[in-house]
């Protein structure tokens, strides 16, 4: 799990509960120096205060349905380091309305809005991605066991990491030859303000609780040590799989 001299870039903390914030602080223990991203401004201070603890260098906004924003961040990572190692795509969103309706009543605009911003960006983050790491590297995603099975309430989210997951496959194949590794972490439920908005959220947390099999759930650091893994050397044998951080949840009947 070393990671000195790595360079590593994290999409999608929104405060220090993230997943991707978990994964961070791993990042930075094992020795990589990080760039992060905020959201929007409302999202900045929270941001911040995670990035200090990172000694991060490069902080900037980055909302993916902006145009400019992703090409603004890995200009800047060019520009400052000329290089990547890895990369963290830990972004995912569906309007309100369209999140918490049945699948079949989900609105085109909002299926594609989901679409692009939690799975479609993934590959847009990788093409930018790809002329920084020269000497190989890894890039990572965040999906849910959902992509795999219908979750009671987790409705659009559903297909939408199940094509997530399928963009990682390809990729592997893509980007093999360059040395670039592609992974899905399918993290365990974890109470995060992204997740919050999905409806009886408490609910499924309890359910997915009472069917691990030591009946407890795992943490943003947990998930991290596993995320630290693939970003290392140890994990360049490793492409194209969903990588399970769940506790053993998706093993029980």
């Amino acid at each position: 799990m070393d990671l000195s001299g790595k360079r590593g870039l994290i999409v999608g903390i929104a405060n220090e509960h993230s997943i991707a914030a978990g994964c961070a602080t791993l990042f930075q223990a094992a020795g990589a120096q990080l760039a992060v991203t905020y959201l929007n401004d409302k999202a900045e201070p929270y941001v911040r205060a995670v990035a200090e603890t990172l000694h991060s260098p490069i902080v900037l906004p980055c909302d993916v349905s902006v145009p400019g924003q992703l090409e603004a961040v890995f200009a800047r990572i060019a520009q400052d380091w000329g290089r990547l190692d890895f990369l963290l795509h830990s972004i995912a969103f569906a309007p309100a309305g369209d999140l918490r309706a049945n699948l079949i009543d989900c609105s085109a605009e909002g299926f594609a809005l989901a679409m692009d911003v939690s799975s479609h960006s993934f590959l847009r983050m990788a093409r930018l991605a790809l002329p920084l790491m020269s000497n190989g590297g890894s890039l990572m995603t965040m999906t849910f066991y959902g992509a795999d099975r219908a979750v009671e309430h987790y409705n659009v989210m559903g297909p939408v990491k199940a094509a997530l997951e399928a963009s990682v496959r390809y990729l592997a194949v893509d980007l093999a030859p360059r040395r670039v590794h592609v992974h899905a972490i399918s993290a365990g439920a974890v109470k995060t303000r992204a997740a919050s908005g999905i409806n009886h959220f408490d609910a499924l947390l309890d359910e997915v609780r009472s069917h691990t099999p030591a009946q407890h759930l795992v943490t943003i650091e947990e998930i991290g040590r596993i995320a630290t893994v693939l970003a290392s050397d140890a994990g360049m044998t490793l492409t194209g799989s969903v990588v399970y951080a769940d506790a053993g949840f998706h093993i029980v009947a």
